[in-house]
């Protein structure tokens, strides 16, 4: 068994040809379809953050509505950029977008990818310490993201406070327990996963990562993620962690699909550069009639070795669509598989 996600990037374009045409547009597709996975079955409604583009961005809003429409279905980001994030408000947000969906955040968070202006997070009133990379800068705001969450008191009380305090130092509310067993880090190579293996964080692993030996995309994340299991146990931690994919598949069913996805152009995986001069790989979409599509994916180690799926979607096709999407995978794909 498997849990199977859609992963949305909250595309909005200005175009008669997109159905998401405006923010709000997006903003409340993106609530109508988790409704719509949730009755399809579907586990989990994620959504990616960009900054400075016409895409999501402020992710808790968003996952606030979706938790008081929905009931069941885990509700979650992929990836917040950490680099942007003031931890101790963010963590009085997520306090309260948890406790509104009644403990069902699975916030991805990680240091970032290129973005759509030059060090944007300096906008947002942030800016690296002495000797410090942005990248440095987000992992240390992740770090204090999940100090504020254990809920030890840090803060001392005023003595003529305005309302009663508890005893001792005080810490953030809303706290709600539980989330920080569910913060999933987004690795783009081996060692940030064993970094994050450490600190007790969940792993959530892209279409891409940086290349690290020249092998196929899939059986290098099947490596990372390996990497992150065993770092996990060395580190002693208790519980099991959970480990996701991404994914872009589509299974070819009818016409609107050949016309979308069957023309077979990402059929293997891709090298190139998006940050600096370090190398990427990326990872290959897959689109097929079901019986090919089952026997392409069962060759898929990444896939094998992750517990959670999480399916890339074309938002910009509408909710109608795109619930057709997940419901193809879930019914043509997914039992044969074993995934459900």
């Amino acid at each position: 068994m498997k849990k199977i996600g859609f992963l949305s990037f909250g595309h909005w374009t200005p175009s008669p040809q997109s159905q998401a045409q405006t923010a709000a547009d997006v903003l409340l597709q993106s609530i109508d379809l988790a409704v719509e996975a949730e009755r399809l079955g579907v586990d989990g409604a994620y959504f990616r953050v960009h900054h400075f583009a016409r895409q999501l961005a402020s992710p808790f809003p968003l996952l606030a509505a979706v938790g008081a429409r929905t009931k069941k279905i885990e509700i979650g980001t992929g990836v917040i950029d950490m680099r942007y994030e003031n931890p101790h408000y963010m963590a009085e947000d997520a306090g309260s977008a948890d406790l509104i969906a009644g403990g069902r955040l699975q916030l991805g968070i990680s240091r970032g990818s290129p973005e759509q202006v030059i060090e944007g997070w300096r906008y947002f009133g942030h800016v690296p310490a002495e000797g410090e990379t942005d990248a440095d800068m987000g992992r240390r705001h992740a770090e204090k993201f999940l100090e504020l969450l254990s809920g030890k008191g840090f803060a001392q009380p005023n003595p003529r406070p305005m309302f009663s305090n508890p005893p001792g130092l005080l810490r953030l509310e809303p706290r709600s327990e539980g989330l920080l067993e569910r913060i999933w880090w987004g690795a783009g190579t081996n060692a940030t996963a064993v970094w994050a293996a450490k600190l007790g964080m969940n792993l959530q692993s892209s279409t891409l990562k940086f290349d690290e030996s020249g092998e196929p995309f899939h059986v290098q994340q099947a490596k990372q993620i390996r990497a992150f299991r065993a770092a996990w146990k060395e580190a002693g931690h208790t519980r099991t962690p959970r480990v996701s994919v991404s994914r872009s598949i589509f299974a070819l069913i009818d016409d609107r699909d050949r016309a979308y996805f069957g023309r077979g152009e990402q059929d293997g995986d891709q090298f190139g550069y998006i940050d600096g001069p370090r190398r990427a790989v990326f990872g290959r979409s897959y689109a097929a009639e079901p019986d090919v599509l089952i026997e392409q994916l069962k060759e898929d180690q990444a896939i094998a070795e992750a517990d959670t799926l999480l399916l890339t979607i074309p938002n910009q096709l509408g909710v109608a669509y795109n619930a057709h999407v997940l419901e193809a995978i879930l019914t043509t794909v997914a039992p044969a598989l074993g995934w459900r």
